[in-house]
């Protein structure tokens, strides 16, 4: 919860929550039973996802008057939004009373429904939580606490916290049952609902579970906890407070810290260990094993087992102390190990369709290993995860938002401590290769999942591993909600991007149900990635061309494209058939059909290693009677097998670009490529990853029509005033047609003496933009052209066969220190590079060239070390492309497969 005391915290909050369009709001008061009573506390809720109350608002007002005053002008008269207590009346004293307007109270609602029809004890918000909702641990006992003694205790704090989530809940349950068709109305669950409601890392892990208990839980506030049939329930908040309890002991306890007073190398991370539990148990377990117990004596076998997980737990910890003693002192080891401060975090994670998505969490414990020299953020949890995948995107979403906050690297772990300790931990570099590059592109998906609404088709897809059904919470209501008999297998991919038209580009857009296959080895080779997978249980036809082409939403010139009917069912059928013939035995997850290849997804048996069918690619190719070989890669949940199409298609240009000058301070793209979806992949020039780009591929490859059709898509939709172009063209035929073009920077350059000298003119017109820009206190091209006129166009220099100017040393020297200047600062002054060759080899693209264009094209090379140095790592894949525009691009870390737009003639604007 976020718990604010300081009055200039509560105005701002209160600012902001003035305009939600539903509060869930409650009060606790201090000296109620006198005859004074004062107002305390003010819990607010305006995220009815939330569960955990971690998203709750607690202002602190006791003896600050001008406070709850200002709550009442900014929230309570305010009509357009809806204030929902439990018992109105109560809280109204005190805050603003006849004045409040828009007031809804559930304990009306709940009476005029009666306590027989909702079938619960009575009609207390906590009994109703708990019978009505199937809340468990519901604490009915803390609220009779003193709220006027400060310090509040953590214990005082969640108990207010947790208020505004049971009251969310029991409100919404409550219209679920009386007025149904209010609810869409109240809680906001319209069709822009996910780009309006944040996510957190639980619903992360929840949604690479299930997708569908995470749209009833996000929706429906269904409770959603795949919990193992023999784990133990209920001790979870209970663990969470006392393991947040022991660390804060740590801190100020100074008993613990002369524990640790003898030198590193004659502590004894048993002895010290048992200390340290014995020392926690007297001061802190014990005293609250008394208390649970005098009040329920039933709960003394749970906590027993709670302290057996706080053993282990404490174990883990005294071991990183020991450790970080070696470089600190008894006195500051403890603080120095425990990195305090607030544990809630959010960040707005940019999605790939150009929209945001709001992360809100709150992580368990962050920690400083000093041998290591890095910080972990640990996460507890009471029970073995199903889903070690699972598990693996909820801790990667905190690394990655305590990364943005803290600025340094953050390694994360799991502590599962029950039945038995276990440490699931992964490195920085493990998830920052892997797994944040994946995050924007599960966001999207789960938004997607959260825009359907039934009956509509294509329901968020099941879950992909069946074993969770038997566990979950909803089976009941799943199968009902979404219209699943009971006793149909659940299906066995998910599909990354089902109701979107938006198709994540291949490597991040793998099917994201599992991704830990990348922590086991993250620098393999990938072949670029498919862009969805229909989900199908294993009896289920595939669809076909037509349908899978009219549910992508392709465009009607691709599908134009693809009336030669391909049974890619029957191909894919052949396929298997081969790969049994050598007892390789997989089963068909369907096919997709781009402009140049097939690609056939298929799932290996338990016990058939991938290697066995990464070695039949020259097999394959004499028994399928293919000119070129097959592409056959790993992907999360099957393996992709790229053959080659016998009536190639051509994506014409003119069926993707028209004619059309975009404003000045619309985005400069460059078009790359068509990708499997059927759509055209563009690159954003302002982007880092994609402001400079190294091309490459051998004679046949289509570079040359590469570079007409990107060339083509910059002046077919911006003017001359607002972009020019800069073109190298040594070997006098890539770019004819363009030589008398108004966009020219400069006539072409065919000579290399003329090169370098456009370079360094380049340069010093990077220079002199700078010197104008600090004076108009800008800091980048768009800023500058906002504010100042005459605007000052962008620039982009396309330069053909770069290898031609690599023979004489002078001239080399010259031109990579140009490229190497305006590679690391050109892109905010607005001047572009697009570097291409024939001969990628190590003596030309050095790797001054290489650091300096973080975008790259590779089309077929003449070598597998030719892809690699353009792609970069081990990544062969170019040197097997089919030639003729079929392409590798890869933007920042990330590549995928992509046919070329062909610019059969050149008609200039």
């Amino acid at each position: 919860m976020h718990y604010l005391t300081q009055p200039t915290e509560i105005y701002k909050q209160i600012s902001q929550l003035s305009l939600s369009k539903t509060l869930w709001i409650d009060t606790e008061i201090a000296d109620w039973y006198t005859d004074k009573p004062k107002l305390a506390l003010i819990q607010v809720l305006a995220d009815h996802t939330d569960l955990t109350g971690e998203f709750a608002y607690i202002f602190d007002v006791l003896d600050k008057p001008d406070l709850a005053v200002y709550f009442i002008n900014q929230i309570m008269v305010n009509s357009q939004i809806e204030k929902v207590f439990h018992n109105a009346g109560f809280d109204l004293k005190y805050l603003g009373k006849e004045l409040a307007e828009n007031v809804t109270c559930t304990f009306k609602i709940a009476r005029k429904i009666t306590k027989e029809v909702l079938q619960t004890t009575n009609l207390k918000l906590k009994t109703l939580a708990a019978e009505l909702c199937n809340f468990s641990n519901v604490d009915a006992e803390e609220g009779k606490g003193d709220w006027g003694k400060r310090p509040l205790t953590q214990k005082q704090l969640n108990y207010a916290a947790m208020d505004t989530v049971y009251l969310a809940a029991v409100h919404y349950r409550l219209l679920e049952i009386s007025n149904p068709d209010v609810i869409s109305r109240v809680f906001n669950m319209v069709n822009n609902k996910s780009e309006n409601s944040s996510l957190t890392p639980t619903k992360v892990r929840l949604a690479f579970e299930c997708p569908r208990l995470f749209y009833l839980n996000h929706n429906f506030n269904c409770k959603a906890i795949f919990s193992p049939k023999d784990a133990i329930t209920g001790i979870g908040n209970v663990f969470h407070q006392l393991a947040d309890d022991f660390i804060n002991l740590l801190l100020i306890e100074p008993r613990f810290k002369t524990l640790l007073n003898p030198s590193a190398t004659q502590l004894k991370v048993d002895v010290i260990t048992l200390e340290i539990q014995q020392l926690f148990y007297k001061i802190k377990f014990f005293p609250y094993l008394q208390n649970a117990i005098a009040k329920d004596a039933s709960k003394a076998s749970l906590l027993l087992q709670v302290w057996q997980g706080l053993q282990g737990l404490i174990k883990k910890f005294t071991e990183l102390l020991v450790i970080n003693r070696r470089y600190c002192s008894a006195e500051t080891v403890i603080s120095n190990t425990f990195i305090s401060g607030e544990h809630n975090l959010e960040y707005y994670f940019d999605l790939p369709n150009g929209t945001k998505q709001l992360i809100r969490g709150e992580f368990d414990c962050l920690v400083f290993n000093f041998e290591l020299k890095r910080l972990c953020m640990v996460e507890f949890k009471t029970y073995q995860s199903v889903d070690s995948a699972a598990q693996l995107a909820q801790v990667s979403l905190y690394s990655y938002m305590l990364w943005k906050q803290k600025k340094a690297p953050v390694d994360s772990a799991v502590y599962c401590v029950l039945p038995e300790f276990k440490e699931y931990k992964y490195s920085w570099e493990q998830l920052e290769n892997t797994v944040h590059q994946l995050i924007p592109y599960k966001l999207l998906q789960m938004q997607n999942w959260l825009s359907w609404e039934s009956p509509n088709p294509n329901p968020p897809p099941m879950t992909t591993e069946p074993h969770l059904c038997e566990i979950c919470p909803q089976q009941q209501k799943c199968q009902t909600f979404f219209n699943v008999e009971s006793d149909s297998p659940p299906n066995q991919v998910i599909e990354i991007d089902e109701n979107s038209d938006f198709i994540a580009p291949a490597k991040k857009q793998e099917d994201i149900s599992d991704f830990s296959h990348y922590l086991e080895n993250p620098t393999r080779n990938l072949t670029p990635q498919p862009p969805s997978l229909r989900g199908k249980g294993e009896n289920s036809k595939p669809l076909s061309l037509q349908e899978r082409g009219l549910e992508r939403g392709f465009s009607d010139t691709f599908k134009s494209q693809k009336d030669t009917f391909i049974n890619a069912d029957e191909i894919g059928a052949s396929l298997v058939a081969i790969l049994e013939s050598f007892k390789v035995n997989v089963d068909y997850y369907g096919a997709d059909v781009s402009p140049a290849f097939i690609r056939v997804k298929i799932k290996p048996h338990l016990g058939v290693k991938v290697p066995s069918i990464l070695r039949l690619s020259a097999d394959l190719q004499v028994q399928l009677g293919l000119e070129y070989p097959p592409l056959i890669a790993p992907q999360a949940g099957y393996v992709s097998i790229d053959l080659p199409r016998q009536d190639r298609q051509i994506a014409k240009f003119e069926d993707f670009i028209q004619k059309q000058f975009l404003p000045p301070t619309a985005p400069v793209k460059i078009a790359i490529g068509v990708g499997i979806d059927g759509k055209l992949l563009e690159a954003d020039l302002s982007d880092p990853n994609t402001c400079h780009f190294l091309v490459g591929g051998t004679t046949g490859s289509g570079k040359s029509e590469f570079l007409r059709s990107l060339l083509l898509s910059l002046i077919y939709r911006h003017s001359p005033q607002y972009l020019k172009i800069a073109l190298v063209d040594p070997k006098r035929v890539t770019f004819p047609e363009f030589e008398q073009m108004s966009w020219l920077y400069s006539p072409v350059v065919k000579d290399s003496d003329r090169a370098v000298e456009l370079m360094q003119e380049l340069v010093a017109e990077m220079e002199s933009r700078y010197q104008k820009f600090e004076k108009a206190k800008c800091a980048d091209l768009t800023t500058y052209n906002q504010r100042s006129s005459p605007a000052l166009p962008r620039i982009v220099c396309i330069f053909d066969e770069y290898a031609d100017f690599m023979a004489e040393k002078e001239i080399r020297t010259i031109l990579e220190q140009s490229i190497k200047r305006l590679g690391a600062m050109a892109r905010a002054a607005g001047i572009h590079l697009i570097i291409s060759t024939q001969r990628p080899e190590a003596s030309i693209v050095t790797p001054i060239i290489r650091s300096n264009l973080p975008g790259r094209v590779a089309l077929r090379t003449s070598s597998q070390a030719d892809s690699c140095i353009i792609l970069g790592g081990k990544e062969t894949t170019a040197a097997y492309l089919l030639g003729k525009g079929d392409l590798v691009y890869q933007g920042g870390s990330h590549g995928q497969r992509l046919q070329s737009l062909l610019a059969q003639s050149i008609k200039l604007p």
